[in-house]
């Protein structure tokens, strides 16, 4: 632990920010026949566990931070609003990124019924956004962690059980679709909140229970416990097999209780494997800490470098969609990786210098293009 933070976990981030990255570049660039290839699924598995990653790491930070800043939470002031702050910056960076238009005027008039439903779909931000507001009004008010603990492993149950049963309705016949966008995978939405604020939530709950235990000075024996109840979950998820129908439920299978349980189990292990090697390696400078700490600015920086449409009105994924060889689409993921480690760097050195500069700067950023959407 450096600085406040926890590396292990700063760790486990970093590598999924890392890995988030080939995910784009491999769906935006990389020919169509790769996806043929025998050890393609095992690739495209390993893909998958960067969201559970993402949530999982989002709801135990909270926690883990938060729990010294709980009672200044409540007195309602500045730290509260900064908090606040940042919750609603996930959410409108989120949204952002699914401007169907770069032009509020062009927005108004030019985008179509299909356009909105992709403006309105659940990203990955979204849901981070809305589990991570829905954590802090919980702990604003629960102020007993055993009953915090309870509240969260039933929001667990709510969210994954009722996913296969909620994925079959068309929220959108009687909800704007903003808000239907957020119940299930019908209009696009790739991260609804049913059930990927499950792995949010576990997060919450692994967060008390390490903070209990870091406190307790036993950190090693709840670790091996995190160890333990993923090998669980994984050995379960195969003697089981990875679906099962459920009667009246979604077929599709990432609604179902097993996917979850699965890529929990995983991300679990990874926890604990992570922990382990900051025990053995007690790496303070890693270049993956700086992706993990800068982790929003790297997820939007690299998907408008793929999806941005600054060539004249095309992005790159649009010039060289699914035209890359493998090898090139290797390449293609070190270049990009490369160049949001240095970002990273840089943004982190500027915080570290600055807190102000740093401040002004994004506030200016912002300022910038909130203008020429406005007046383009």
């Amino acid at each position: 632990m450096i600085q406040g933070r926890v590396v292990f976990i700063d760790l486990l981030r970093g590598w999924a920010g890392l890995v988030m990255i080939e995910v784009h570049v491999i769906n935006a660039f990389v020919i169509t026949e790769v996806r043929s290839a025998d050890w393609f699924p095992a690739l495209n598995f390993l893909n998958g566990l960067v969201a559970p990653s993402f949530l999982f790491v989002a709801g135990l930070v909270f926690v883990v931070v938060s729990e010294r800043k709980l009672p200044e939470f409540r007195e309602y002031g500045g730290v509260f609003w900064k908090q606040i702050g940042r919750i609603l910056l996930i959410w409108a960076v989120g949204y952002f990124l699914h401007l169907p238009i770069f032009s509020f005027s062009r927005t108004l008039h030019g985008t179509t019924p299909e356009d909105w439903l992709k403006f309105f779909q659940a990203d990955i931000l979204h849901c981070i956004a809305a589990g991570l507001l829905t954590l802090f009004i919980v702990r604003l008010f629960v102020k007993r962690n055993d009953m915090f603990e309870r509240i969260l492993w039933g929001s667990v149950a709510l969210v994954v059980l009722s996913a296969p049963f909620l994925w079959e309705t068309d929220f959108n016949t009687f909800v704007h679709p903003f808000l239907g966008a957020y119940m299930n995978g019908q209009h696009y939405s790739q991260f609804p909140l049913f059930p990927w604020l499950g792995f949010l939530f576990v997060g919450g709950i692994v967060g008390v229970r390490y903070s209990r235990a870091r406190t307790e000075q036993r950190e090693l024996s709840f670790m091996k416990s995190v160890f333990w109840w993923g090998a669980g979950s994984v050995l379960i998820v195969l003697l089981m097999g990875d679906h099962f129908p459920i009667p009246g439920a979604s077929t599709e299978i990432r609604p179902q209780p097993v996917f979850f349980v699965l890529r929990m189990g995983i991300v679990l292990l990874l926890l604990a494997g992570f922990w382990w090697f900051e025990q053995v390696r007690k790496t303070e400078n890693s270049f993956v800490l700086g992706v993990s700490r800068e982790t929003l600015l790297v997820y939007a920086a690299h998907l408008l470098i793929i999806y941005g449409t600054f060539w004249n009105e095309k992005s790159l994924a649009d010039l060289y969609g699914r035209s890359l060889s493998l090898g090139e689409g290797v390449a293609a993921t070190l270049g990009l990786a490369a160049v949001m480690i240095v970002v990273a760097e840089l943004w982190g050195r500027i915080k570290k210098k600055s807190r102000p500069l740093a401040r002004n700067l994004s506030l200016a950023g912002a300022a910038v293009v909130l203008v020429v959407f406005l007046v383009k």
